[in-house]
């Protein structure tokens, strides 16, 4: 379909924009010609938004389960899960760490005693089940066939914790695979037109019912995997295979000499290895790791949540990139201000320190834990507020139009040059209601006025 999208505003200049097979054919003023026309009135017309890093069947997964992300204590928790209706399982998410980590199945069955429910606290390491639902998964397993993700207690009984066990509970749970489509519309509604989706749970089975909601539509957007393990993409590109996912608790670190193997064999695959690092402790051991095994272009660390002076120079000297997420100050910057010291406060989610030192940063969500919206975590990348309105790390906010650029990275570079608006290249475009001057001074997927990928149509506004 040729299109043409008439007084675009497009690095300062109003013009129009045509759009044919797919791709951009042509820029200039008072272009004319037989075209359904869109019509910009003067709104910047900017590359489609890539979320870097994003755990898509866990963000839709959310939307069918009890939200506890906001609960003051244990009481509250009981307060609301009491309230579900229904016989059946019950799927919690969002506990914060402090009220999960005094939690066991005992206290859980207080709460629920007459149905299975399983509680995911606020990092999505851990899963507490209630003794309904231990049975379940536990039903026709011996305590020899449970894997070490079961904790037990001093007497060998299940505590209902699991940690990182995803991939085991899936597996002894029946479930349906969540609906897409509410998820991919979103995505759209925001102006996202590429998702890298981090999950080191992807496999052939989750690959492929990615790739199929990708082909029927009912996931928009350009897609790239990660996973832990071999992964291939399909002929039709319905997803490309990404970094190798290595996910590391300071809880439980592997042996050096076992990280270091993992990222040498993930360059022997012709990948890149992409470090789950929250803590000090986590991005020390593996900056360490790193230079054993040596670095390629493409490794990165994922969330530098917590990142020490003394480590900017070093994640720069191995050509490391960062993917991070200014979004958690929106969201939990309140708990950052009570719970951590105020001399480690400068640390959290950097972002000016490390462009200045000269390393590649890109944006994500880290949905569902983080804002799924990419504009709160511009805006937070800008003026690093808490909910409160109180500033976590001033001298790390960046500027809008930097801000913006850790968003417009293609999915294979992030943190790279940014995405242009230019003749030859694909039409995954976003449009925005005014000037980007004017809607990177407030920033808000409000702006967004539509969205297009490979020159389709994916969200006009009142569409949704």
């Amino acid at each position: 379909m040729t299109m043409l999208l008439r007084s675009v505003e497009l690095e300062g200049d109003v013009v129009d924009v045509r759009i044919a097979g797919g791709r951009i054919v042509q820029i200039g003023p008072g272009l004319s010609g037989d075209a359904a026309i869109v019509e910009g009135r003067g709104g910047a017309l900017i590359p489609g938004l890539a979320d870097h890093h994003l755990h898509i069947l866990a963000t839709a997964a959310r939307r069918a389960s009890v939200a506890i992300d906001d609960v003051a204590d244990i009481d509250a928790i009981a307060a609301r899960l009491a309230a579900v209706e229904g016989l059946g399982w019950i799927r919690a998410v969002g506990c914060p760490a402090v009220l999960a980590d005094a939690m066991t199945r005992d206290d859980l069955d207080v709460m629920v005693p007459d149905r299975p429910l399983r509680m995911q606290d606020q990092t999505g390491a851990l899963w507490l089940l209630n003794g309904a639902a231990l049975d379940r998964v536990l039903a026709g397993l011996g305590a020899g066939d449970w894997p070490a993700s079961v904790e037990r207690d001093a007497k060998g009984r299940p505590t209902g914790r699991i940690w990182r066990g995803d991939d085991w509970l899936r597996g002894r749970m029946a479930t349906d695979p969540p609906d897409l489509a509410p998820l991919g519309r979103e995505l759209a509604r925001y102006g996202v037109t590429a998702l890298a989706d981090a999950s080191v749970s992807n496999d052939a089975r989750s690959a492929a019912l990615l790739a199929e909601a990708v082909r029927t539509g009912t996931l928009p957007q350009r897609l790239m995997l990660m996973s832990a393990g071999p992964l291939t993409a399909p002929a039709d590109g319905a997803f490309t295979v990404g970094p190798v996912k290595l996910l590391i608790d300071t809880r439980a670190l592997p042996p050096f000499d076992a990280m270091v193997a993992n990222i040498a064999d993930a360059h022997d695959r012709g990948r890149a290895a992409a470090v789950h690092c929250v803590t000090a402790t986590e991005l020390a051991f593996t900056l360490a790791a790193f230079t054993e095994a040596g670095c390629q272009d493409g490794d990165r660390i994922e969330h530098g949540s917590v990142i020490a002076p003394d480590a900017i120079a070093a994640i720069r000297e191995a050509g490391l990139r960062v993917v991070t997420q200014a979004g958690f100050i929106a969201a939990r910057g309140d708990r950052y201000l009570r719970d951590v010291a105020a001399q480690d406060r400068p640390d959290l989610y950097r972002a000016a320190s490390l462009l200045n030192a000269g390393i590649r940063v890109a944006g994500s969500s880290d949905a569902p834990y983080g804002p799924l919206d990419p504009w709160i975590g511009m805006a937070t990348s800008i003026d690093r507020r808490a909910p409160s309105g109180a500033v976590i790390g001033a001298l790390e906010g960046l500027t809008p139009r930097a801000a913006l650029d850790r968003y417009l990275s293609p999915l294979d570079d992030p943190g790279g040059p940014v995405r242009r608006v230019a003749v030859g290249g694909p039409a995954d475009l976003c449009l925005l209601d005014r000037p980007l001057d004017r809607a990177l001074a407030a920033p808000s997927s409000a702006h967004v006025r539509a969205t297009w990928r490979d020159g389709t149509m994916i969200y006009r506004y009142g569409d949704i």
